[in-house]
């Protein structure tokens, strides 16, 4: 056993198997994949990667397991996906996840293909553990796939907290600990004791207030929508592309490609974003001034590009300086609480009046955004409107402060 000091959780211990995998090449790529992909544009101090998340997650899997007294075998799966879970991704993490899912079919939970044969396939085996399983709890096809797959999850806590840490917002604050003392199995999965409500809703209200100070940030959103561009048009205009070798990159070497390729756009795109002379917001809406329903019916890329390109011919300028964004609508936050006192498992929102209002803030705070360069502001703003339908702001009477 190893003892590794991680800033969010101390020591972590690592079991021989665990040690193993570390030293393998898909794990050890992890390393050079940032956790935020491009939230350190806005906060410098956001450059922690994936590995070090992957370590936490185990960490807290492993405290998991303890608490639902899950067998040594149980606990062995549980801790070896929550070390494979993020092994899947793309270069700059969730950035390059539409474009995965585009070009290849895939997202980054499907990690079979990493690891059903090869090292990590041999190490698995080796320790007894069947790769195939180990892919079902990652992909949340199994049993235990709550613990590091589900409404109160180990990957979340962690994430939350290692995210607040590394950014420095004030805004992620978990007591992992007491959430995991309070989990017990149900009928459905993971589940919740009446004593660890309070901790949960920290959680929720954590998820809540991360998203438009961190997850979704506008200066973040616009570099993750010029990245996302550069690397399409590299994907569907440069010779001799491959999306899957693409996929496969670090965060560096990916830079690197599209700051040098053959397609004068890509280069430029990839060269702003690397320097951070980037697009600028023309319109920023919520879904109150627009439908946003109707825009979620054909969500991706290709459905922003057809916007985008509306909007640039009307306007008259290259479709290249029109970006759209189009973020999901936020699900609903949910979870079960067993009351011991009745025995009875009911949903989160009967017991916690906060639940409704979260999720109201959530869908308040989801934005539109169309971005182009600092000249074509107006003029683009005014064609999305029309071609977008967006109502227009009203100003509303402000009470005086005397």
């Amino acid at each position: 056993m190893k003892i590794i000091k991680d800033p969010v959780h101390g020591y972590v211990e690592v079991e021989p198997l665990a040690l193993r995998l570390l030293d393998s090449e898909v794990v050890q790529r992890l390393r050079h994949i940032t956790q935020l992909g491009f939230a350190n544009l806005v906060y410098p101090g956001a450059n922690h990667t994936r590995f070090e998340h992957s370590l936490g997650t185990m960490h807290l899997a492993g405290l998991m397991s303890s608490q639902l007294r899950l067998d040594d075998d149980e606990t062995q799966l549980v801790t070896t996906a929550a070390l494979l879970h993020d092994i899947g991704h793309g270069p700059f993490s969730h950035v390059t996840e539409p474009v995965m899912e585009e070009f290849t079919g895939r997202s980054h939970h499907q990690i079979d293909r990493l690891v059903g044969e090869g090292t990590v396939a041999t190490i698995l085996e080796d320790a007894g553990l069947d790769p195939a399983e180990v892919c079902a709890v990652v992909s949340g096809k199994h049993r235990l796939a709550g613990i590091i797959h589900g409404s109160l999850d180990v990957d979340r806590m962690d994430y939350l907290m290692r995210d607040a840490h590394y950014t420095g917002a004030p805004y992620g604050t978990v007591d992992a600990h007491r959430l995991i003392r309070s989990t017990i199995f149900s009928g459905s999965g993971i589940a919740l004791s009446e004593g660890g409500i309070n901790a949960a809703e920290s959680l929720l209200i954590a998820r809540t207030l991360m998203r438009p100070a961190v997850y979704f940030h506008h200066v973040s959103r616009i570099a993750t929508s010029m990245f996302v561009h550069a690397l399409r048009e590299e994907i569907r205009n440069t010779p001799g592309t491959d999306a899957h070798e693409l996929m496969r990159m670090d965060d560096a070497v990916c830079m690197e490609r599209l700051k040098h390729s053959s397609t004068p756009i890509v280069r430029d795109l990839a060269r702003r974003v690397y320097i951070r002379d980037l697009y600028k917001r023309a319109l920023y809406v919520g879904e109150d001034r627009v439908n946003a329903a109707a825009l979620q019916q054909k969500p991706g890329p290709a459905h922003e590009r057809g916007i985008a390109r509306e909007i640039a011919e009307t306007v008259g300028v290259a479709e290249d300086t029109v970006l759209v964004d189009i973020p999901p609508l936020p699900r609903a936050l949910s979870m079960e609480v067993r009351v011991r006192n009745s025995h009875a498992m009911v949903d989160i929102e009967e017991v916690s009046p906060l639940i409704s209002t979260l999720n109201d803030t959530r869908r308040q705070q989801w934005r539109l955004g169309i971005y182009t360069t600092q000249e074509h502001r107006s003029a683009v703003e005014q064609a999305a409107m029309e071609i977008l339908r967006v109502k227009r702001a009203t100003k509303q009477d402000k009470l005086v402060v005397t």
